[in-house]
């Protein structure tokens, strides 16, 4: 596929050691040569070579910068286009001069959010759900989401999904001779056949689908929010999970009067954690539209960690938010366990296990391990699956996975119920451009450009 040529800054803006600027497509050396200056000459380079010089000002010869030069001729680049890389040195001016001189060049246009990633799909080098695990890459919170998406990135699912398509293209193949010879009578055995393939294919989705929950976590994070009354050690659990002061912790009750958000990991968890003020009744203007703030958090949260102070006997407010968590994935963390108990736990039976509750001592940091078993527990059964697991993560592929089993089902219960065979092989067809569309086989431009449009610019 012949394209125009595009550039952006590869590297994110800010000061560094350098900074790299990418030119992919047809003109992307000659233009680039036209403000090299170098002993080589970069035009009859050989591939995967790099090249030190200066880039030059075409109009007064004047020196913008010292760089050094990759070529990647294609198709052995990303994009499988020719390829070249500038490092300047790192900051704002020098990469944003190089740039500049490079636009001013009439075939080379700046670069849309994502569109060096969708050149390399649309030329054939990667399919939807490798580069759908760019972004992944990119936006991984922890070890184990960097490793699944370092996985789709190589074609794990790729390959599992064409696996599926081609057992339904063999099936649709033996549909077909069966619509096309009529005469030979085997329509028992087709159906058979497509009753069998059907349920390993069934199978092999629903494998898939076990995964879904589990990598939506790893890709996402779990949304925990940090709840309790005013000073029991929220914003004091939050600086010790984050290993930083974040949060402003004072003896006066209220201090936190918005909710502020932190990524970590917890034991190869990822948790997008959610710091609320304090839930109270109060007068303070301020202090209720942060109480307001805290109940919106606590709704969209897929884990509470209601904090407690187990150095106090239980408050009325401690005694609402119990009420309020009915029925909601619920920690309870009984804090300042390092001072004597003065809150009867008795009082915790009606509402909690003790599985559930964590005894702990932000100051002194005990207890967090065995908040990360509980977590472990609640939300991958005791252990996370072995890291060489397809994991499923995208919403889009779910829903596609859904709707392919949805399909072949349709395709069984049509058997079972006698319909014509040209009947069922529509649900099956249907199935197979439903995985199809995973993988980027069958879809719409519209959808091409809308998972692009979320990459940053220059990837």
């Amino acid at each position: 596929m012949t394209l125009d040529t595009i550039a952006a800054i590869s590297t994110a803006v800010g000061e560094g050691g350098i900074a790299v600027i990418r030119v992919s497509g047809p003109d992307a050396i000659t233009e680039s040569a036209k403000l090299f200056r170098s002993k080589s000459n970069i035009v009859d380079a050989p591939s995967h070579t790099v090249h030190y010089g200066h880039i030059v000002n075409p109009d007064d010869g004047e020196i913008v910068e010292e760089i050094l030069l990759t070529i990647m001729r294609g198709p052995r680049s990303f994009t499988a286009e020719d390829v070249v890389e500038l490092s300047t040195h790192g900051g704002v001016i020098a990469v944003k001069r190089v740039l500049a001189l490079l636009l001013r060049q009439g075939s080379i246009r700046i670069a849309e959010p994502g569109e060096f990633t969708k050149r390399a799909f649309l030329n054939g080098r990667i399919d939807l759900t490798q580069a759908e695990a760019v972004i992944d890459l990119i936006r991984s919170k922890s070890d184990r989401a960097f490793t699944v998406a370092m996985k789709q990135a190589e074609g794990a699912l790729s390959r599992k999904v064409k696996t599926l398509r081609h057992q339904l293209v063999e099936l649709l193949a033996h549909i077909e001779v069966n619509i096309d010879y009529p005469e030979h009578d085997v329509t028992e055995l087709t159906n058979q056949f497509i009753l069998e393939k059907s349920r390993q294919a069934c199978a092999e989705i629903d494998r898939l689908l076990k995964t879904a929950e589990e990598g939506k976590i790893l890709r996402e994070g779990i949304v925990t929010a940090i709840v309790g009354r005013p000073n029991v050690g929220k914003s004091s659990l939050l600086n010790a999970l984050v290993q930083e002061n974040k949060a402003i912790v004072t003896d006066i009750p209220g201090t936190t009067r918005d909710v502020i958000e932190e990524y970590i990991t917890l034991g190869g968890i990822p948790l997008r954690l959610l710091d609320t003020a304090g839930i109270r009744e109060t007068t303070d203007v301020v202090e209720r539209i942060g109480v307001e703030r805290s109940r919106t958090a606590l709704e969209q949260a897929d884990l509470i960690l209601f904090v407690l102070n187990g150095n106090e006997p239980l408050h009325e407010d401690d005694r609402k938010l119990m009420e309020q968590l009915k029925g909601r994935p619920v920690i309870v963390l009984l804090n300042k366990s390092d001072l004597p108990s003065k809150l009867d736990t008795a009082e915790l039976a009606d509402f909690y296990t003790e599985e559930s509750i964590v005894r702990m001592s932000v100051l002194n940091e005990t207890g967090l391990d065995r908040l990360e078993r509980v977590i472990r527990d609640m939300f991958f059964g005791g252990e996370l699956e072995s890291a060489d697991l397809t994991y499923v993560s995208n919403v889009r592929h779910i829903t596609l996975l859904h709707d392919a089993r949805r399909s072949l089902t349709d395709a069984m219960e049509a058997i079972d119920n006698g319909i014509p065979i040209d009947i069922v092989q529509i649900d099956v067809r249907t199935a197979w451009e439903q995985l199809g569309e995973m993988i980027g086989d069958s879809v719409a431009e519209s959808l091409i450009d809308q998972i692009f449009s979320q990459f940053c610019l220059g990837k």
